[in-house]
C-alpha cells in the first residue's frame, strides 16, 4: 500500500500534524488518532512510517506490537507486516492501511485518507478469493460482508464461489456447492443481515470440501458439435452406466458446447441419474438440481465447467437396485421394470403411459396420498401408472411425491433413532430435486424420478409410526399477535428436543393470522446463527421451495382435497387443504431444525467477529 501522496494540488491540506519528530525518534513509536483513524507511527531504521494502529485480522493495536527488521508483528496472533507498504506475510491476517507521512520543520504529518489502491467491492473480493484459496474462515465472513455492504449484486460471489468449487474439487460436485446453491435459493427469503450469513455458510462449506482436495482437469468437448442429441445423450448414459467418467464428460461438455437448451441438457442429466433408482440415497440428482438452479443464479456460459462436476457423483454412485432394501420382502425393483420396459434403465413402458394420456386432463383422486403413504407398494406403483395414463405430468406427480415426502417428515415420531431423520430427510430432498428438474424440462425420465421418490417414501413408512400427529387447520387459534409467537419460536430452538412444539408454534402462527414471508425470515435466522449441518441447510431449503410452489400452483387440484376438482386455481377463496399443504412442509422443516438444535454456534461467534472488525469495533477489550 502506498506511502506517499501523489495528489498533487491540495496534498498539503490534507496532511495533519500528528508529533514532534525528535519525541518520534526517542520513543520509537507513537499512537494518535486523525478524524477518527487511529494511527500507529513508527520511527524504524531512519525512516517514518505510519500503519492503521487496528490489526486487520482482529483489531487488536499495532502500536503494542514489535517492529525488528522492517517487519511490524502483531502481539495477539503474531500477524506479520510489511512495515513500509503494510503487506502481509500472513494470508489470513490481511494487508495493514499504510498512510503517506511528511516533516515539516520538525514535525510529523500524516494524511489520514489516502487513496486506496483498491476500491471496497475490489479488496473484498481479492479477500474472499484468499479465503476460498486458503479455507480462512474469518477471511471469508470478512469479505462475504464487505461484498454485501459494498452493495456488489449477491450473485457475483456467488459466482466466485461456484467456480471455485467445480475447479479445485477433483471429487466433483458435493455437500459444500449444495450448499451454496441452498444458501443462494434462501436469500429472497431472509433479512439482510441473514443474506450475509448465508453467503457466508455457503462460501465457507465450499472452501472446507476443497481443502486438501486436487484440482479438477478438465475433459474437453469434442471438436465437433454436430452430433445429434439423441447420439449424445445415449452416449452419456452409456458412459454413466459403465462408470467412464472422461467419456460422460466429454458428452456433457459437448452438449453444451453445441448449444443445446437449458431443458435439453437437463434432460440428459436426469437420464443417466435415473437410470437406476435413487443414486447414493437420492443425493445425486439433488446435487444435480442444485447445480442448475446455482446456474439460475448465475450464468449459463459457465455451465460445462458447473455441470461436468456432475460427472463424479454420477459414476461413483451407489445404486439402489444393488440395495437389498429395494429387493426384499417386496422385490421393488421388479415393479419398476415392469412399468418402465423390462429394465430400470428403460422407458418404452412410460413412452406408451404417457402417450395414451396424450391430450387428457388429469385431476388427483381423493384418496392419492393416501395411496402414496400407505404400505402397498403395488398400488402405489399402479396409482403413478393410472395417473399417466390418465394425462399427469411429471410436475404434477413429482409435486404429489414431493408433499407425500414432506408428510414423512412431519410425521416423523421422535421414538425413532436420531439418525432416521436423515432417511426422511433424503427422500424428501429427492423428491423437491425431482419438482425442480420437471419445472425445467418435461423428459420422460422424469417419470422414473417420481416412481423412485415414491418408493422411497413407501420405505420410510416405518418412521410413522406412530405418526405424529399434524396440527389441522384453525385448531391453534390462540388470538396471539403473530409476532409473539415467532418469539416464541426462536426461542424453542435454544432448547433440546421440542420438536413437536415447534411443529405446534408454526400452526399456531398461521392459524393466528401470520404471513408465510414472516415465518420465513423467522425460521431462516434461526436456521444461520445455527452450525447447521448440511442436511438441515437442504431441508428448510426445499420446504421454503415447496410451500412456495404450493402458493402459485396452477396445477389440478390437490389431491387432498376432496373428489376430483375444476383444476382451477382456487381464486381467492380460503382452501383449507391447500392451506394445509402449504403449512406441511413449513411444519415438517421446524420440527426438523427444532431436533437439530441448539448447537455450539461456532460459524456465528465468526461471523459476528467479523461483521464487528468491518465496523472498525475493537474486540480485544471487555
Amino acid at each position: 500500500m502506498a506511502t506517499t501522496d501523489e495528489d498533487g494540488d491540495g496534498a498539503d491540506e490534507a496532511f495533519s500534524p500528528v508529533v514532534a519528530l525528535d519525541e518520534l525518534e526517542e520513543a520509537g513509536r507513537e499512537l494518535a488518532s486523525i478524524d477518527g483513524t487511529p494511527l500507529a507511527i513508527f520511527h524504524h531504521e531512519g525512516e517514518i512510517r505510519a500503519v492503521n494502529n487496528r490489526c486487520p485480522h482482529m483489531g487488536f493495536p499495532l502500536v503494542e506490537g514489535t517492529v525488528d527488521d522492517g517487519i511490524l508483528t502483531c502481539h495477539w496472533h503474531h500477524a506479520r507486516f510489511e512495515l513500509s507498504c503494510g503487506d502481509t506475510f500472513d494470508p489470513w491476517a490481511d494487508d495493514v492501511q499504510t498512510y503517506p507521512v511528511e516533516i515539516r520543520d520538525g514535525t510529523v504529518y500524516v494524511n489520514p485518507k489516502p487513496t486506496h489502491e483498491l476500491p471496497p467491492a475490489e479488496h473484498w473480493a481479492d479477500r474472499l478469493e484468499t479465503g476460498l484459496e486458503e479455507n480462512l474462515r474469518l477471511v471469508t465472513a470478512k469479505s462475504t460482508i464487505g461484498l454485501v455492504d459494498a452493495g456488489v449484486d449477491y450473485q457475483e460471489p456467488v459466482a466466485t464461489t461456484l467456480a471455485f468449487g467445480t475447479q479445485y474439487r477433483d471429487s466433483g460436485w458435493g455437500p459444500g456447492l449444495t450448499i451454496l446453491g441452498c444458501m443462494a435459493n434462501l436469500s429472497g427469503d431472509i433479512d439482510l443481515d441473514d443474506r450475509k450469513r448465508a453467503l457466508y455458510t455457503g462460501v465457507r462449506h465450499v472452501a472446507d470440501d476443497c481443502a486438501g482436495e486436487p484440482p479438477s482437469f478438465d475433459q474437453p468437448a469434442f471438436d465437433t458439435t454436430e452430433v445429434t442429441f439423441d447420439r449424445l445423450k445415449s452416449w452419456f448414459r452409456d458412459c454413466i452406466e459403465v462408470r467412464d467418467a472422461d467419456g460422460a464428460e466429454r458428452c456433457l461438455r459437448t452438449a453444451v458446447a453445441a448449444g443445446y437448451s437449458n431443458a435439453e441438457v437437463a434432460e440428459l442429466v436426469v437420464a443417466g441419474a435415473t437410470d437406476h433408482p435413487y443414486l447414493t440415497t437420492g443425493h445425486v440428482l439433488d446435487f444435480a438440481n442444485k447445480a442448475f438452479e446455482s446456474l439460475e443464479h448465475t450464468d449459463w456460459d459457465h455451465a460445462d465447467t458447473t455441470l461436468a462436476s456432475l460427472v463424479e457423483p454420477l459414476v461413483t454412485a451407489s445404486r439402489s437396485d444393488e440395495q437389498s432394501s429395494w429387493r426384499q420382502p417386496v422385490d421393488l425393483i421388479s415393479l419398476l421394470e415392469d412399468t418402465y420396459g423390462g429394465s430400470v434403465t428403460e422407458t418404452s413402458g412410460l413412452e406408451e403411459l404417457a402417450a395414451a394420456g396424450d391430450d387428457r386432463s388429469w385431476s388427483p383422486p381423493a384418496d392419492l396420498q393416501e395411496t402414496l403413504l400407505g404400505d402397498d407398494p403395488e398400488a402405489i406403483v399402479d396409482v403413478l401408472a393410472d395417473a399417466i395414463r390418465r394425462g399427469a405430468t411429471p410436475e404434477h406427480l413429482a409435486a404429489e411425491v414431493a408433499h407425500a415426502a414432506a408428510t414423512r417428515v412431519v410425521q416423523f415420531g421422535t421414538a425413532n433413532e436420531f439418525n432416521d431423520w436423515n432417511t426422511v430427510h433424503h427422500t424428501f430432498s429427492y423428491a423437491n430435486a425431482v419438482h425442480g428438474f420437471a419445472r425445467r424440462t418435461d423428459a420422460i425420465e422424469l417419470y422414473r424420478g417420481v416412481f423412485d421418490g415414491a418408493l422411497s417414501v413407501y420405505l420410510d413408512r416405518f418412521l410413522n409410526t406412530p405418526p405424529a400427529p399434524i396440527p389441522a387447520v384453525g385448531d391453534n387459534d390462540t388470538g396471539r399477535e403473530p409476532d409473539a409467537v415467532l418469539d416464541d419460536l426462536l426461542e424453542t430452538f435454544d432448547a433440546e428436543g421440542e420438536v413437536d412444539t415447534a411443529g405446534r408454534l408454526v400452526a399456531e402462527f398461521f392459524d393466528c393470522g401470520g404471513d408465510a414471508a414472516d415465518l420465513k425470515r423467522t425460521l431462516g435466522h434461526g436456521l444461520l446463527r445455527e452450525d447447521a449441518g448440511f442436511h438441515t441447510l437442504q431441508n428448510v431449503e426445499a420446504a421454503f421451495r415447496q410451500a412456495e410452489l404450493v402458493e402459485s400452483s396452477s396445477a389440478p387440484a390437490l389431491a387432498d382435497g376432496g373428489e376430483g376438482g375444476d383444476g382451477g386455481d382456487g381464486g381467492d377463496e380460503f382452501d383449507p387443504s391447500r392451506e394445509q399443504r402449504r403449512r406441511v412442509p413449513l411444519i415438517a422443516t421446524a420440527r426438523y431444525m427444532a431436533a437439530h438444535f441448539p448447537t455450539r454456534r461456532e460459524a456465528e461467534q465468526t461471523f459476528t467477529i467479523a461483521a464487528r472488525l468491518n465496523r472498525g469495533e475493537t474486540i480485544h477489550e471487555a
